[in-house]
């Protein structure tokens, strides 16, 4: 059996109930680096196993995710990222509700010229 990525990181044998196999295969070792960086390859398995079988790996990629958000923005992480992305969603609000206005006050204005027509 071929050593999982944190097993191989951490130089010990990868046993067949390897809890971190199945999230940090071999092919991928930056993944595994990322999450142990920033959580420890302990807390990571200690994590996994309190978890059902079936929301482990949805758990091991937020790990993943915000692993890297944490190594690319070590003060904010994450939520840098949804600050950023809120902050999106508020300018388009405002720029849709300024459209809006602009259509109606366009429609206003070609009501009012048909009522002067008729």
């Amino acid at each position: 059996m071929t050593r999982c990525a944190a097993c191989r990181s951490r130089r010990i044998k990868c046993h067949s109930d390897c809890i971190l196999s199945p999230y940090f295969p071999s092919n991928d070792p930056e993944r595994f680096a990322s999450v142990h960086k920033i959580y420890t390859a302990g807390h990571v398995a200690r994590m996994l196993q309190q978890l059902p079988v079936h929301l482990r790996a949805e758990a091991a990629d937020a790990l993943y995710y915000e692993a890297q958000c944490r190594i690319r923005d070590p003060v904010y992480g994450s939520v840098g990222v949804i600050s950023q992305l809120h902050q999106l969603i508020c300018d388009a609000q405002r720029q849709l509700a300024k459209a809006q206005a602009e259509v109606a006050c366009f429609n206003a204005q070609g009501e009012e010229a048909t009522t002067q027509l008729q």
